[in-house]
């Protein structure tokens, strides 16, 4: 893999977590559930090259006061650690706590924290969507998850406490 590629960006969005949300959605995925809603998105060279333009746009975006914060997705992001871990470093430097940033993730929180470079990436995020997509597990009455297995973790809390606190909506 020569190039950070992007499966999409999809400004000013209301699903991909709580309030008015810039979603990234990067490419590849090392799990290739059953029934994935974005399955093109599984190929690591599908999309195009995440580029200058393409992050300035995005932090023009998320500058908008009226977004709340920043989506990963994908794909998976933390497969794609090339591509995320400056674009949360750059984040929390120009908003600090003051937006917050929200990820789905085929592994699950625990896997996450045993990998040093994959917690890099944890340590930044707030919300996390944990666990694979299971289709027999299907469930559309959930709020931001598709599947019944899936956690939503509140991460800060987690990591302090050191166990799976789940998130609590405002």
């Amino acid at each position: 893999m020569k190039e950070k590629m992007i499966a999409d960006y999809k400004p000013f969005m209301f699903v991909d977590g709580q309030g008015v949300r810039c979603s990234l959605y990067v490419s590849g995925c090392p799990f290739h559930c059953r029934g994935c809603f974005n399955e093109a998105a599984q190929d690591f060279n599908y999309g195009t090259p995440y580029d200058d333009q393409l992050e300035q746009r995005i932090f023009a975006d998320l500058a908008q006061p009226y977004v709340q914060g920043l989506t990963l997705l994908g794909g998976e992001p933390f497969a794609n650690l090339q591509t995320c871990l400056p674009i949360v470093t750059q984040f929390r430097q120009k908003f600090g706590q003051t937006k917050d940033i929200w990820a789905w993730s085929g592994y699950v929180f625990e896997q996450l924290v045993k990998d040093p470079l994959k917690k890099q990436l944890l340590e930044y995020i707030d919300v996390l969507v944990d666990g694979p997509f299971k289709i027999e597990e299907r469930d559309l009455s959930l709020n931001f998850r598709g599947s019944a297995n899936q956690r939503i973790i509140d991460v800060r809390q987690s990591l302090k406490n050191n166990e799976v606190v789940l998130w609590q909506q405002d």
